[in-house]
């Protein structure tokens, strides 16, 4: 039998979604996304590459493995 607490936590979990879902559509849209600065990304306004493959290469040397844009083969 689960304990007090987990069924507490679980009845606090329900009432914030019920209270969100009780929200305006546009108030959660507006709280819905993070806005999160990506390394090197976010920090230059443009870019292009000529190829596929000078993209690839561009992340590999320049992007941190965290950010997912690695090679996975």
């Amino acid at each position: 039998m689960p304990c007090v607490d987990e069924r507490s936590e679980c009845l606090d979990w329900i009432l914030d979604f019920e209270a969100a879902a009780r929200r305006p559509l546009e108030q959660r849209m507006k709280y819905a996304f993070l806005k999160t600065h990506k390394p090197v990304l976010d920090d230059a306004p443009f870019r292009a590459f000529d190829t596929m493959e000078a993209y690839r290469l561009w992340c590999q040397e320049n992007l941190p493995s965290w950010l997912g844009y690695g090679r996975t083969v």
